[in-house]
């Protein structure tokens, strides 16, 4: 699996997603920013990009990912601030 082809599943999966992947093989770490992410928990959210990508999971081709979500705002705040 690669960076790109997961970046692929959570943008198909998360409509107007902005999404940065990084990774190779079996383990990857994504940021997903998006607005439907907003009044969800943390869960809800992670939960949301899990969906995207629980088929290729269940086959075993991605085995641990690591996951941070933001709003669009608080993704803006956070670049503002440096924080990412």
């Amino acid at each position: 699996m690669t960076s790109d082809e997961v970046k692929a599943l959570v943008e198909q999966g998360i409509d107007d997603a902005e999404v940065h992947v990084q990774g190779e093989g079996d383990r990857f770490s994504i940021v997903a920013v998006s607005d439907v992410f907003e009044g969800r928990r943390l869960v809800q959210q992670h939960q949301l990009v899990n969906a995207c990508l629980q088929d290729v999971i269940a086959a075993g081709d991605i085995h641990a990912v690591d996951i941070k979500t933001y709003t669009r705002e608080a993704w803006e705040t956070a670049r503002r601030r440096g924080l990412i």
